[in-house]
């Protein structure tokens, strides 16, 4: 059996945070930890709202493309 497992989940963090600080330093262990932040809201459902009306020739023509088939299909 583990240690961590007979640990609590403060007991966890903190030696975490521990660890990360030793080997990373406290700017690289909070760089490390904001690579991690949930964010917030519904990015699906703000997705489907955001591009409901979007058609895909409209989105290749934004990249520059004419068609699905890719560049080499544009006319030059």
């Amino acid at each position: 059996m583990s240690r961590s497992s007979s640990m609590s989940l403060y007991e966890i963090r903190m030696e975490g945070w521990k660890a990360l600080t030793e080997r990373l330093g406290p700017a690289g262990a909070m760089r490390f930890m904001m690579q991690y932040d949930p964010g917030h809201g519904d990015y699906s459902k703000e997705r489907h709202e955001l591009f409901a009306d979007l058609e895909l020739e409209d989105l290749l023509e934004s990249l520059g493309q004419a068609t699905p088939e890719g560049p080499e299909s544009t006319p030059r």
